[in-house]
């Protein structure tokens, strides 16, 4: 098959485009891998130092110690040790960086004991030390010591990836995370250096701790002056309002800054609390008596509710239902007597005893 340029330029390119792709892959997830392997390797150190050993023969364990303990067959069970068998990305930066492993491992681990340093960061690359980030590991804004002065985290931090910006902390805002977040006020602040604190409930913007230190009210608040010339900030009582927020069926219970619509009742169509007694007006079912609202009897009323015949009437809170007569039951709308059959009926008389047979009875016979 003979290819043309065209194609062999199209090919080429594709090629390039998924190696990039790769490689981005890869290089987000580098670290995180060579941290996961350096955890493991210290683990799996940890795990063989004590294989094999606590038999009872000391003399021979102290001389096999002293053998197997930087021997390359440690090494061995320490590398097979480091990744799962379906890690993929694991498993491709142990085999592409075996060598540096065993020379750490017979070389290199005494004068730099710290293998996540000496491999992860120093050798391979593909991690920065804590408070750095990017490819050549540039400190994050407020030093290495405290990322974003403590008060949030670096982009990429630890990590050959990320551009160092900060997210700070609710309580903080800027590049350098040293401004206070609205809602919060300085309480110090140096050029290394800031404490944020929570401005009162009524603030938006403030100076200050108290609602007087207010620059700015709150959503639910209002500016109003004080007996001091000066000028603070009180809650907003929603329910005051001449259309109430709340719908039917609910009362308006003012909060700080809020509000909230609670259940009235349910005798109470309308209502300003919760109780029967604070009904404006009742649900069906209930009448108002002496300004509350109490359950109507449907069933003593003088035109009947239950109309049909052999039909009984049974009040109910707020409401009434009917019922067949005892005797009767449901059928096809109507109340029709339920009829026994002549064999019950039998059965039944037989068990009756007559008052006048029980009166011939001496309660204290003797049986």
């Amino acid at each position: 098959m003979v290819w043309s340029n065209k194609s062999l330029h199209t090919l080429l390119l594709l090629g390039l485009l998924l190696v990039c792709c790769l490689s981005s892959t890869y290089d987000k997830l580098s670290c995180p891998t060579c941290k996961k392997i350096a955890s493991n390797f210290l683990k799996a150190v940890e795990d063989t130092s004590r294989k094999n050993f606590g038999g009872g023969n000391t003399d021979w364990e102290e001389r096999y110690l002293s053998k197997y303990e930087f021997s390359e067959t440690r090494l061995v069970e320490i590398i097979e040790s480091l990744c799962e068998n379906s890690e993929f990305e694991c498993n491709l930066m142990v085999e592409t960086n075996e060598e540096y492993i065993e020379r750490w491992w017979f070389t290199m681990q005494k004068n730099h004991p710290n293998f996540f340093l000496w491999f992860c960061v120093d050798t391979i690359k593909a991690c920065c030390p804590a408070g750095t980030f990017g490819v050549d590991c540039v400190e994050c804004p407020g030093g290495a010591d405290r990322p974003c002065n403590g008060h949030g985290s670096c982009n990429g931090d630890g990590t050959r990836t990320g551009d160092g910006s900060c997210s700070c902390t609710k309580e903080y805002k800027g590049e350098d995370c040293l401004d206070c977040a609205n809602g919060y006020y300085s309480e110090f602040q140096n050029e290394t250096y800031s404490l944020c604190t929570a401005c009162h409930l009524a603030c938006k913007l403030c100076t200050g701790p108290s609602s007087k230190n207010c620059t700015e009210c709150a959503s639910g608040w209002i500016e109003t002056g004080t007996n001091e010339g000066g000028v603070t900030c009180v809650d907003v009582d929603e329910c005051l309002a001449e259309t109430t927020p709340c719908k039917q069926h609910t009362y308006c219970s003012n909060t700080e800054g809020s509000y909230s619509c609670e259940a009235c009742d349910v005798a109470c169509d309308a209502c300003t609390g919760g109780s029967p007694e604070e009904c404006i007006n009742c649900t069906t079912g209930y009448t108002l008596e002496e300004q509350k609202c109490i359950d109507v009897n449907e069933c003593s009323m003088d035109d009947k509710v239950c109309t049909r015949e052999n039909e009984d009437c049974i009040n109910t809170e707020g409401s009434f239902k009917c019922v067949c007569s005892e005797g009767y039951k449901e059928q096809e709308g109507i109340c029709v007597e339920i009829k026994v059959s002549a064999e019950m009926k039998d059965s039944e008389d037989q068990n009756v005893v007559e008052p006048e047979a029980l009166a011939d009875v001496d309660p204290h016979e003797d049986l």
